[in-house]
């Protein structure tokens, strides 16, 4: 039986940031993307003030949904979701799929960058911070198509909501001594030309996992589910078939 798959997103999007994952997986196990609390359809309020309260609502979700547990994959943020996750609730994760994202906590200018942004988006709101970032997101060759759906996410995202995630993540855990004692499989994705989380990043969380697997994927940024889906997908689907095997 295959593991049940659940897709955290990143920063500012929502779950449609996953559509080819879904189109890919969704007819051969159960797929599950919400969108996190502030973001896409979710209630805006109450804001999140503290980021592990991201990886608190998805256990919640996942009692109500009767899975007791999944392989858990997450982007940018989304994968230090992933990783606050299995800090919290380690038995309930059968795999990690940690995508273009880092472990490390924020540095003290990292904290000033993060609150001055989430002052700015409450003033100006998300459109200039959308078409600044764009080009880093994705990798400047990607298609008009991509680009405009990573815009439209961006510019669709709450200034509230995304401010008071820029908070929360700011004080976020330190996550690197808990990779070390990750128990179960683990894929790290990285696009080769990420420039927000670079692929020494990926290579770093490979290395402090014990049982993992590095794939870094030409062509693409910080988006390479997005950018290049279908390499995305062949590393993911070779991975959750390790995974449900292991499960018997």
């Amino acid at each position: 039986m295959p593991i049940p798959l659940v897709l955290v997103h990143g920063h500012p999007f929502d779950h449609t940031m996953w559509s080819p994952q879904l189109e890919a997986f969704s007819g051969s196990r159960r797929m599950i993307a919400p969108d996190l609390r502030g973001y896409g359809a979710a209630p805006a309020s109450p804001q999140v003030t503290r980021f592990e309260q991201f990886a608190q609502d998805l256990a919640a979700l996942l009692d109500e949904l009767g899975v007791e547990s999944c392989v858990l994959a997450g982007l940018s943020m989304g994968g230090q979701i992933v990783m606050d996750f299995y800090r919290q609730f380690p038995g309930r994760v059968r795999g990690l799929v940690l995508a273009d994202t880092f472990p490390a906590p924020e540095t003290p200018e990292g904290v000033e960058v993060r609150h001055a942004m989430a002052d700015r988006l409450l003033r100006e709101g998300m459109r200039g911070y959308a078409d600044e970032v764009l080009e880093k997101m994705v990798a400047p060759y990607a298609s008009a198509e991509v680009k405009a759906h990573v815009h439209r996410m961006m510019t669709a995202t709450r200034p509230e909501s995304a401010a008071a995630a820029l908070r929360a993540r700011a004080a976020r855990p330190d996550y690197r001594e808990l990779l070390t004692t990750v128990t179960v499989p683990a894929l790290v994705v990285v696009g080769a030309d990420d420039t927000y989380t670079p692929v020494a990043d990926a290579e770093a969380m490979h290395a402090a996992l014990p049982d993992s697997i590095l794939h870094v994927i030409e062509g693409t940024a910080h988006m390479p589910n997005l950018e290049r889906p279908k390499e995305f997908n062949a590393a993911l689907e070779s991975f959750l078939a390790r995974v449900d095997s292991a499960g018997g």
